[in-house]
């Protein structure tokens, strides 16, 4: 729903926290949840570590609404759906949310929400949808090699998800 993009861009930040740089994470240096080669493709340009250290939410609000709301339809998502496919959208990517939630609702799985999902979708009991969500995240997550070392907060994130989705229907 359009109203939601503040929430849940404030419950994604919260997930996201601050400046990371982890040897391990093949996203590699990342601030508020936006990775260095993110920001630069938005921008346009180079960004400096200085300048990735210092992102504030008011910088990185429309990258995450142009790159990830936008791209998964969050305004016109049920409210809770939006939630759990924005958010997955930006752990993972939109093509993967926007996928599963596609074949949750059985449309065809090509990464485009469209008018035909969107009606799938409001056809569905949306508990359904959130509850497949989480379970089609949550075993993405175990397939990864890198799960032995983030699945744990990958786990938690998920859940929380989960739970506020719920909150939000």
């Amino acid at each position: 729903m359009k109203e939601n993009f503040g929430t849940c861009l404030d419950m994604l930040l919260k997930h996201e926290g601050g400046f990371v740089d982890h040897p391990r994470d093949p996203g590699g240096m990342t601030n508020l949840g936006v990775t260095l080669a993110v920001y630069e493709d938005y921008l346009g340009r180079d960004v400096s570590e200085d300048e990735m250290r210092s992102l504030t939410p008011e910088d990185v609000a429309p990258v995450y609404k142009q790159n990830y709301w936008d791209r998964v339809k969050g305004d016109e998502l049920p409210s809770g759906v939006d939630w759990s496919v924005f958010d997955w959208a930006v752990n993972s990517g939109p093509s993967r949310a926007s996928k599963a939630l596609q074949r949750i609702v059985g449309s065809y799985p090509d990464g485009a929400i469209g008018p035909n999902t969107l009606a799938k979708i409001f056809e569905a009991d949306v508990h359904v949808i959130l509850n497949n969500m989480h379970k089609n995240r949550q075993e993405f997550y175990e397939n990864l090699k890198t799960f032995d070392t983030f699945g744990k907060g990958w786990t938690r994130r998920n859940d929380e998800t989960l739970a506020q989705s719920l909150e939000m229907v």
